[in-house]
């Protein structure tokens, strides 16, 4: 049985194999609300075999939001559109997770293919917050930071957002700790120049990720998986560190996390990346291997083979792909071939299984 398509329990989950659509912003709602794009571009991964579908960055306030245009769950109203896509997902026998974010000094700017420059708030941008008062870039929004009051509603936000998620119909949560956004900004001393208790010291730095877990776990259900996507590294000197991710790790897993999703930079335009196939899978396995906990892997993953060996040399336990999924819904059908594996067609494509 090839590992990529064997099951996997985490607390009371069962995911029918190892890959997983990783979260991809479509940069398609108005107001936060999910559309018929939402259901058709993750339900087709689900229709492709995936174990586990996690929604795009979903922004837990409105100034949460990278762009206008943003997925979000910061009202009670989202449920509903959500909940379609849930039971479609659910229907094909795959899990729905959902990827919880705030966007921190990276709010407020305009979709990628519009240039992704900051929207003001004469044209629906508004005012972004972040640790410090210190801009992603010329071209993004200057931040406010936060003051208490601020950090607190940030909590709450996350907290009422996973109540909704459980309402919608989401089986896995994962807190977005990674790509420079706010969680992330607290980690950096590049981004966080913070003198109280948020700042500083490591321990003060990662506060804000522990007292968002903290609101999470008292009304997330503990048979519920609970993940957290980390950047391993800035790939910048001074920067959030490997050293300091694989710190953090050992904490989250007493915690009670129960899988990191390793990824790596998005913090500082100043970031030197050595971008190559499975760049980022040293990470995961040194993770994986220093604290015990289940990882998943993501970053140039393409075939099926390179999955494979992945998981069979103990470098991870899932296999979070982006790029491959969008280019080929179907890649898990088709790497079960590959494989020699057993995957569970749907009924009405059978006439096309390899």
């Amino acid at each position: 049985m090839a590992k990529l398509f064997s099951a996997l329990d985490i607390k009371g989950v069962r995911f029918k194999n190892r890959i997983v659509v990783s979260p991809m912003c479509q940069y398609s709602s108005k107001d936060g609300f999910a559309t018929d794009w939402h259901l058709v571009h993750l339900g087709s991964r689900a229709v492709g075999g995936a174990g586990l579908i996690i929604t795009e960055a979903t922004a837990v306030s409105p100034e949460g939001r990278i762009s206008p245009d943003d997925l979000g769950i910061w009202k009670d109203e989202h449920i509903e559109k959500l909940q379609r896509i849930t039971s479609f997902i659910s229907e094909q026998g795959c899990v729905p997770g959902i990827q919880l974010a705030h966007a921190g000094r990276k709010a407020s700017t305009d979709v990628p293919w519009k240039g992704r420059g900051k929207v003001d708030v004469a044209h629906g941008g508004w005012t972004v917050v972040a640790p410090s008062a210190l801009s992603f870039s010329d071209s993004y929004p200057m931040p406010e930071a936060l003051d208490k009051a601020g950090i607190q509603k940030v909590i709450a936000d996350f907290k009422a957002a996973a109540v909704r998620a459980l309402r919608a119909g989401f089986k896995v949560i994962e807190v977005h700790g990674a790509h420079g956004y706010l969680v992330h900004q607290f980690f950096s001393p590049l981004s966080n120049q913070r003198t109280d208790e948020y700042g500083g010291s490591f321990e003060n730095r990662t506060r804000l990720l522990f007292e968002i877990i903290d609101g999470i776990q008292t009304v997330w259900p503990a048979e519920l998986p609970l993940f957290v996507r980390i950047s391993a590294t800035d790939w910048v000197d001074g920067g959030w560190n490997a050293d300091e991710a694989v710190a953090l790790v050992r904490l989250l897993k007493e915690k009670g996390v129960d899988l990191i999703d390793v990824s790596s930079g998005g913090l500082s335009l100043h970031q030197h990346i050595p971008v190559g196939p499975a760049y980022q899978l040293p990470f995961s396995s040194r993770i994986k291997k220093e604290t015990g906990i289940m990882t998943g892997t993501v970053g140039l993953i393409t075939d099926a083979l390179q999955a494979e060996t992945i998981l069979v040399n103990g470098d991870a336990d899932m296999i979070i792909m982006a790029r491959e999924l969008l280019r080929n819904p179907y890649f898990p059908l088709q790497a079960a071939h590959t494989l020699k594996a057993e995957a569970k067609w749907p009924v009405q494509y059978e006439r096309a299984k390899l």
